[in-house]
């Protein structure tokens, strides 16, 4: 009997197990998959951390101190923001994907869990893994590119949460237009070239035209990212804190509630 199908039985028979311990025992059955796919493992820790350093020669060509920024913080933001597309996004549609041809998340309709406790569930390893890089880097950074202290550092945890609940609720709702896992890398393509190039990840949003900046700010992942670089650099005004909370709000509540109104349990064979 494999980890879920145990978890399964379990939730089950268990009617006076909490939703919290039921999530927890989702949690770690969907780790334990996570782990022996050795592919996505290494993109999700690996890729956040290193495709900061490749895009570090094009900010030497940027004048960042006009701006009120610098390279730490750039860089820093960037990591973050890669962990939301690679440790979270691309890595969830994986295995929503998966365990939906699978017939897992299927069987798992069946016993107590709901729909919501199943789609969370499943989320859990990569949005921890995400939070944990989010950590990491911003230690990484403090220490060996001098970024210092977040001088706001209220805005951090909304901004990080916030980008990943976004991950989150997009990757089911990509999910359930993604007919295979193979499949998976292409549908996932969009989101993940839009918000690297226009949500401030590679390239901070303070440098692009005004106009093109304010087309920018509306994507996803944009107000996550400006909340977390706000959060470091304290630069932003309490009018463009409420306007990045708000807009994160609205795409968190319109991620998670698309991607659970349109998710596809049955497999698309």
């Amino acid at each position: 009997m494999s980890t879920l199908d145990v978890t399964t039985t379990r939730a089950r028979g268990a009617s006076p197990t909490t939703a919290v311990r039921r999530l927890r025992a989702l949690g770690r059955a969907e780790l334990a998959l996570l782990t022996r796919n050795r592919g996505v493992v290494f993109t999700a820790l690996s890729v956040p951390l290193l495709l900061p350093i490749t895009v570090r020669p094009a900010l030497d060509h940027v004048d960042l101190k006009k701006q009120g920024l610098s390279l730490g913080t750039t860089m820093l933001t960037a990591a973050i923001g890669f962990s939301f597309l690679f440790a979270v996004y691309t890595s969830l549609v994986n295995a929503y994907v998966a365990r939906r041809e699978e017939l897992v998340l299927k069987r798992l309709r069946t016993g107590e869990l709901s729909d919501t406790e199943i789609l969370t569930g499943t989320a859990l390893p990569a949005v921890g893994i995400g939070l944990a890089q989010a950590v990491v880097v911003s230690v990484a950074c403090a220490a060996l590119l001098h970024t210092g202290a977040p001088k706001a550092p209220y805005l951090l945890l909304p901004g990080v949460l916030a980008g990943l609940v976004i991950s989150a609720g997009l990757a089911a709702l990509t999910a359930a237009f993604t007919r295979t896992v193979e499949s998976g890398q292409v549908t996932a393509l969009p989101l993940m070239f839009v918000s690297m190039l226009g949500s401030g990840i590679t390239f901070p949003t303070e440098i692009m035209p005004r106009r093109l900046a304010s087309v920018c700010e509306v994507l996803p992942l944009s107000a996550p990212i400006r909340l977390v670089r706000g959060g470091w650099t304290g630069q932003l005004s309490g009018y463009e804190v409420l306007g990045a909370l708000g807009t994160a709000l609205a795409w968190a509540i319109l991620a998670v509630f698309a991607g659970r109104r349109w998710f596809r349990w049955e497999p698309r064979r």
